[in-house]
């Protein structure tokens, strides 16, 4: 079996293929999982019930992000799976993508890890409800466990997925002439985190249960369109539209330190574009 620092499963979605090509630049040995995968260097074929490779460190990206009640449960059910195998090869620490949908409407000033949740979605209580049940596995083993609280991926959000599907994006606007703000993450990002992360585990450090994902300020979606170069449509922001979602990401910070010149419209689109190359 090959031996690496991490295995990335799931790597075969969206956010793991943007991340994956950002990921050379790392330094860290990586395998990839995916539903097709295994054929290529690097890919690895695993499903439940079967012994994983040697690695430090399992980063989770598969999931189910839609659907019903059923159907995203399933989030929880990967967790418990991962986490019986990473237990049983000796993993050091399961890293979970979580979501910041798990927070629901956030205060103004960002939601930080010990925020409440806020009438989250179905997906977000899915996802609370995978953390929790990976966090109760895991406790008081030699498997640590850390939810990762990923703001929206640049190019795996629903904008990313409007442009894949050749389709013009239309905005919320709102009474103030504005559009939605969010914390974003791009993939370049996402992946120096996780490599960073990844370091930290294999120098012995034990990493918080729970973690928010993104730069530092949120960021408007119109402003990335624009950097991107990409038109788009204003239409008025119904009853139900959240204007802004974010997070405060201070603790992430203390572990890897920002790059304030990654967190711009303009980076977030320049990465986008950049992993979505063929």
């Amino acid at each position: 079996m090959q031996a690496a620092d991490i295995l990335v499963m799931g790597a075969t979605g969206k956010v793991g293929r943007l991340m994956h090509a950002h990921w050379q630049g790392t330094g860290l040995r990586a395998l990839w999982q995916g539903r097709s995968s295994g054929a290529a260097p690097g890919w690895v074929a695993w499903h439940p019930g079967q012994p994983l490779p040697p690695v430090r460190v399992v980063l989770v990206l598969s999931g189910v992000t839609s659907g019903d009640a059923a159907a995203l449960a399933m989030n929880r059910r990967i967790g418990l799976e991962v986490a019986e195998a990473a237990v049983a090869a000796g993993v050091g620490c399961v890293l979970m993508a979580s979501t910041m949908a798990v927070y629901g409407r956030t205060p103004p000033q960002g939601a930080a890890e010990e925020t409440a949740p806020d009438h989250p979605n179905p997906y977000g209580i899915a996802k609370l409800e995978a953390e929790q049940a990976l966090a109760a596995r895991l406790q008081g083993g030699g498997t640590a466990a850390c939810a990762l609280r990923l703001g929206n991926v640049a190019g795996a959000d629903m904008l990313g997925t409007v442009v894949a599907q050749g389709r013009r994006v239309a905005l919320d606007q709102f009474p103030d002439g504005t559009g939605p703000v969010r914390s974003y993450v791009g993939p370049g990002m996402l992946a120096r985190v996780v490599a960073g992360l990844t370091r930290r585990v294999l120098d012995g450090q034990r990493l918080p249960p729970v973690l928010n994902v993104a730069g530092q300020a949120p960021v408007a979606m119109a402003g990335i369109l624009a950097a991107a170069g990409l038109p788009f449509d204003w239409q008025p922001a119904g009853p139900q539209a959240v204007q802004r979602v974010a997070m405060e990401c201070s603790r992430l910070a203390g572990l890897v330190p920002p790059r304030p010149e990654q967190e711009t419209p303009a980076a977030l689109a320049a990465e986008w574009r950049e992993a979505a190359r063929p």
